[in-house]
């Protein structure tokens, strides 16, 4: 049996920790001979291969008495880069015990498990369904919507160097005044309507004017200001932190991809740059 997790990109500006879109690198998951021990089969540096794996951990936690597999683990999602790596093993871990245990649950109960177990809905919510996901978690009460997402090139900046989803939220603030949470919501509600429209100029707009996070996280990914002003030179709609960073993510129309990789590529930063599509499938099982 094999199960294939799409990576995330969440946020998308003022969408924080609340939307989400599903993109085409993945996490795939091979169960394989049953064991008297778990064992993960993966290449992956500083990752357990017995039960203390994040995979086995989740499956656990939602039926401990899970007969133990050898599971091979494959993954291009970098880890700790903003692309959803956790939330993609989460929702994995789920589906491990979904298919093992045979649990049938629905996609929102695999969501409300996922989300109680990352914290936020943003990331899980689209590696389940797949396209973009509006989601919120309130009191424990969980609402989603799955949506397409517009025809648009997404071209990410992904550096060599990782950031820690706690680190980058250490340089946000407890709180925002009255007024500016109006104004940032307001950013938001922007953001989601011309999404929605299709309108991706004035999403792109209101992407780029996020006030909940992107002004406190951005001087903790210093190639961040030098890829906006390339993507804005160069046709982009709009140019945003993936997830906690530090992977930027420029959005725009498929004739400028060449263009915006090439001038980003010229800037000679360590990573790597690459195009990705929306994933419309979300968690897939094989076998």
């Amino acid at each position: 049996m094999k199960i294939t997790v799409p990576a995330t990109s969440a946020n998308i500006g003022p969408g924080f920790d609340s939307i989400g879109v599903a993109l085409s690198k993945y996490l795939t998951i091979e169960i394989l001979e049953e064991r008297e021990d778990w064992f993960v089969e993966h290449d992956l540096e500083y990752v357990p291969t017995d039960k203390y794996n994040l995979l086995i951990k989740t499956a656990l936690a939602v039926k401990a008495d899970l007969q133990p597999h050898r599971v091979k683990m494959m993954s291009d999602i970098p880890l700790a880069r903003g692309l959803g790596s956790s939330s993609s093993v989460i929702v994995a871990g789920i589906e491990l015990a979904n298919q093992l245990g045979q649990l049938h649950l629905t996609n929102q109960e695999k969501l409300e498990i996922a989300t109680k177990i990352e914290g936020h809905p943003d990331n899980v919510a689209p590696a389940i369904f797949g396209n973009m996901v509006v989601a919120s978690c309130v009191d424990k009460k969980i609402n989603a919507v799955v949506v397409d997402f517009p025809e648009t090139a997404f071209v990410a900046f992904i550096p060599d160097y990782q950031l820690r989803t706690s680190d980058s939220r250490n340089v946000l603030p407890n709180q925002l005044s009255y007024k500016k949470a109006i104004a940032a919501s307001a950013i938001a509600n922007v953001a989601v309507a011309a999404l929605l429209k299709g309108d991706m100029v004035t999403a792109g707009k209101a992407i780029e004017s996020d006030m909940f996070h992107e002004q406190f996280r951005q001087k903790l990914v210093k190639e961040f200001h030098t890829i906006k002003t390339i993507g804005r030179q160069n046709g982009a709609y709009a140019t945003y932190l993936s997830g906690a960073g530090p992977t930027v993510m420029v959005l725009a129309p498929l004739e400028k991809v060449d263009q915006i990789i090439a001038h980003i590529s010229s800037e000679n930063f360590d990573g790597k740059i690459c195009q990705l599509l929306v994933d419309t499938r979300g968690i897939v099982v094989e076998g």
